[in-house]
């Protein structure tokens, strides 16, 4: 059917020529293969929270939100399948039953499984690494024949790539999580004047399974935020302002009901103060207008080919705006300070790097180009914002007739 789509700010619409939302990997696999033969490229939509044109398509877009659902639980090696448009706050309930939990979460819990690791949603923590780490194992639906490949530990250079793909290798349809068995968490909240969060930010960091600040130019102050394991129950904790105890995937994520548009880098953990008291004087010269906070997480080095942490201890830096305002003579400026800093973009956040750009920041660049060219040969999984990301090879169908019979 056609119609139209919008991600959850606004910002990015697009008008594929079809829109299904399919409720099976059956269904998947039919509509690529049709698609490939009617010379259609593809594009998967989880909950739209990228504000780049990543989901954009002018052939046929696939929402995810009818494969939903836990579909496995491995309680001894700590592991589940989970459908790929589950959304991240719906898990929790069900594998707490089963007495597990995700090691970490994002900011948010709103988006879709697929979305998210898709695009390297991360949280905070020196030592926690984004939720695509934590994938041992996924299915996706290739074209043009629309068939399925299961990849895991057998196939470690396809999965690495497949960890964090953007939707450029194919329709991710399963993942299987690594997880933890269920625990709690404590939680405290404060401010403090932006100097002293800065003279005592290593400390923090070290001290903390979860450390965050949100920096206002308004007061030039800092909301902290620590979140550290404990047995103690909820239930027998005291009140205590900005203080509380509760299960995991119930205190990670936060609500954001206002909606904004947002811009994100990845820095070397070396450079996240300097970088930050740069952006810092920045918006309180330029920008005072600005009531939005900057952002200030801790990330741990992997060796995903497209993480913006690959290889390096990593500070991520995030600026926002709100969505009805314009936000890109704003983004221009921190983006080009960002660029100083040695700073990757978060591939759902806007940016205005190119392939050109972006090739020369990821040593394993080229080992997910030549996954890429093997699993979608004809550059099926794109769109023009793809092509400037990663490069393009066009789309050149491989069948020269319409519909299959």
């Amino acid at each position: 059917m056609t119609a139209s789509w919008t991600n959850w700010s606004g910002r990015i619409r697009s008008e594929p020529l079809r829109l299904e939302s399919p409720t099976s990997e059956d269904e998947i696999c039919q509509l690529v293969r049709r698609a490939a033969y009617a010379h259609q490229v593809i594009r998967t939509a989880g909950s739209g929270h990228s504000f780049v044109p990543l989901c954009s398509s002018e052939g046929l877009l696939l929402s995810l939100d009818g494969l939903r659902g836990v579909i496995e639980v491995d309680e001894e090696s700590n592991s589940a399948w989970i459908r790929a448009g589950s959304k991240l706050w719906e898990l929790g309930e069900p594998l707490r039953e089963a007495g597990l939990a995700m090691e970490t979460l994002g900011d948010i819990d709103r988006q879709s499984l697929a979305g998210a690791v898709s695009t390297g949603t991360h949280g905070s923590g020196r030592h926690l690494r984004s939720l695509s780490n934590q994938i041992i194992g996924l299915r996706l639906v290739t074209a043009p024949e629309g068939v399925i490949v299961e990849l895991g530990a057998d196939d470690p250079q396809t999965l690495r790539a497949a960890q964090i793909s953007l939707g450029a290798l194919g329709v991710i349809t399963r993942v299987r999580l690594r997880l933890l068995p269920t625990y709690r968490l404590h939680e405290r909240t404060w401010f403090v004047g932006a100097d002293e969060c800065l003279e005592h930010l290593e400390d923090l960091i070290a001290e903390h399974r979860h450390f965050e600040f949100f920096w206002t130019s308004k007061r030039d102050s800092c909301f902290m935020k620590t979140l550290d394991p404990t047995d103690a129950d909820p239930d027998e904790m005291p009140e205590v302002e900005g203080e509380r105890i509760g299960h995991s995937d119930l205190i990670l994520p936060s609500e954001r009901n206002t909606k904004f548009n947002e811009i994100e880098f990845a820095v070397p953990a070396a450079n996240g103060v300097a970088c930050f008291r740069e952006i810092r004087a920045l918006m309180m010269k330029s920008y005072p207008e600005v009531e939005w906070p900057l952002e200030y997480r801790t990330l741990a080095a992997d060796e995903l080919p497209l993480s913006p942490a690959y290889g390096r201890p990593t500070v991520t830096i995030s600026a926002h705006e709100a969505a009805e305002l314009d936000c890109e003579g704003f983004f221009a400026d921190i983006e080009s300070i960002f660029r100083s800093f040695g700073g990757r973009p978060h591939w759902g956040k806007i940016h205005t790097h190119d392939a050109a750009q972006l090739a020369p920041m990821y040593p394993l660049w080229e080992e997910f180009q030549e996954v890429r060219r093997r699993l979608d040969p004809e550059a099926t999984f794109s769109n023009s914002h793809l092509h400037d990301l990663l490069g393009g090879r066009g789309n050149t169908p491989p069948f020269s007739h319409g519909y299959p019979s």
